[in-house]
């Protein structure tokens, strides 16, 4: 067969993801503090941006922006983000002739924005800052576990060898205080005194000697040997009795089989139940006080209050949100032609384009989060006026056929938002859930049958709790049907414990 070269036109369409449409669509998944970061990170690259001072006039408001032109087919995401229509002011923008950057009718096109109103389609409300952490908090250095370990050595009469050894233990302490290598098996402290050049029993003497050290048990190679050391140092009959379950029966004790121990130790079920009483004055993690992570402080999104007896209102909270505008000084420039043709015109030819892009679709990130709240409000009445037990069955098609919205734009703008409302503060992915059949009435949600299981557990006699068999019971006598496998997954996902580790003999 010959080989031979043919031209052929072809005629098709097909979406094209513009980096401004991207834009779009990353803002709406982004998280607040994400948020506040991009827009920061903005404002030190574009100069045309802008933050006004507090209380200052001519912040820009877009005009109630129309939906798009966009094919109906390929172009859901597209609509949903609502970019602006093709204008013949704008239309150029959009061509790619290969005759450089093309001239825009700069007053037309700032005579098309507000700068009289805010940047966010929003509420005029301010939220309260007073549970938000105090400047000074921010400021402190929270002391870490190695820094008070190395406070007390210091008062330690230490030579040249122990004080080697003592900085590769506590450099190698881990969050919880115990001294791991991640990479080697055995005892750590072998590879440890090789690289401080000191025998063993000198490594050995000077671990037990930060053992010591408050907080007691930290440099322990696992929780048999912290939980010994800590026995050390307690002064109670019982003591010698829970060390010598803490070297046998450990799994025993995990597991609250206390009969079998004392079966195994020839003692009485009482001395066993008054040695494990001492258990709880024992910290299996005693670094963590020191090494936690700084807690993190959940800032709603959107707030839902509610108005007289039967009205809910939604109201967008806009607090540390950047009220973006563009410069005024090169807005007038501008304006007055005072920017000559050439690269600085196209500089800021571009970067206009690009604040005006971002106030947009800021803008669109906040309508549509207000949106999705208002369509959440009006399926879930029955959660905001009586709680969690009421929550109703909700999915994402739901929400995006009652707003007209895609799917996946749904689960963009839920994703990491929060919402305050009268039963308190939730992401706003908690109220989509699945269905749980109901013997009479409608369907229950999956979180709203969480939250009964964890009502029953809290109510059960800790002498005899219910095994997951019995909750299937309890359930199915409340009118919900519910297997035992899911029962156990969800005792799982709340980190309740199984009915023979629950069971509490004092």
């Amino acid at each position: 067969m010959a080989m031979e070269l043919k031209q052929s036109l072809k005629l098709a369409q097909q979406l094209v993801m513009t980096p401004q449409l991207q834009q779009a669509i990353k803002l709406l998944q982004l998280s607040r503090m994400e948020l506040l970061d991009q827009v920061r990170e903005e404002m030190e690259q574009n100069p045309l941006l802008e933050q006004p001072e507090e209380g200052m006039p001519g912040e820009v408001s877009e005009k109630e922006p129309g939906e798009a032109s966009l094919e109906a087919d390929n172009a859901e995401v597209a609509r949903d983000v609502d970019l602006p229509s093709a204008t013949p002011e704008n239309a150029q923008e959009f061509k790619a002739d290969g005759e450089g950057p093309p001239e825009i009718d700069w007053e037309s096109y700032l005579n098309s924005y507000q700068f009289n109103e805010p940047t966010t389609a929003s509420n005029k409300g301010n939220v309260a800052t007073d549970d938000l952490p105090s400047f000074e908090a921010n400021m402190v250095k929270k002391e870490d576990l190695v820094d008070h370990l190395q406070e007390q050595l210091g008062t330690l009469r230490l030579n040249e060898a122990e004080r080697r050894v003592a900085v590769l233990i506590l450099g190698n302490l881990d969050d919880d205080g115990y001294l791991k290598l991640p990479d080697i098996e055995g005892d750590p402290l072998i590879r440890l005194s090789n690289e401080a050049d000191v025998p063993m029993h000198v490594a050995e003497r000077t671990l037990r000697r930060i053992q010591n050290l408050e907080p007691r048990g930290c440099g322990a190679r696992d929780l048999q040997e912290c939980l010994l050391i800590q026995l050390q140092a307690m002064k109670d009959p019982n003591a010698a009795l829970l060390g010598l379950i803490i070297k046998r029966h450990m799994k025993y004790l995990e597991s609250k089989n206390l009969p079998a121990i004392a079966k195994d130790l020839k003692v009485t079920l009482d001395e066993v139940v008054a040695a494990a009483k001492l258990l709880p004055k024992l910290d299996p993690r005693p670094g963590r006080n020191f090494s936690g992570d700084d807690a993190q402080y959940i800032t709603p999104d959107v707030f839902v209050y509610k108005l007289g007896d039967e009205d809910y209102t939604v109201v967008l909270n806009d607090d540390g949100l950047s009220k973006l505008r563009i410069s005024g000084m090169y807005r007038n420039a501008l304006k007055n032609g005072a920017v000559s043709p050439g690269q600085t015109k196209e500089f800021i030819q571009d970067k206009l384009r690009s604040a005006m892009w971002l106030i947009r679709s800021i803008h669109q990130r906040q309508r549509t989060i207000y949106k999705v709240t208002e369509s959440i409000v009006k399926f879930q009445r029955d959660f905001l006026d009586k709680g969690i037990a009421h929550l109703k069955p909700l999915i994402l098609r739901d929400v995006a056929e009652d707003i007209g919205m895609h799917e996946s734009t749904v689960s963009r703008v839920t994703t990491s938002k929060y919402v305050h409302t009268p039963q308190g503060i939730f992401e706003l992915k908690y109220f989509f859930n699945s269905s749980i059949a109901r013997v009479s009435g409608e369907d229950t949600a999956s979180e709203a049958v969480k939250h009964h299981i964890k009502q029953l557990v809290s109510q059960e006699d800790a002498r005899n709790p219910y095994s997951d068999q019995k909750i299937v019971e309890l359930l199915r006598s409340q009118g919900t049907e519910i297997a035992r496998r899911t029962v156990a997954k969800y005792r799982e996902v709340l980190g309740i414990l199984p009915s023979s580790k629950r069971k509490k003999y004092f």
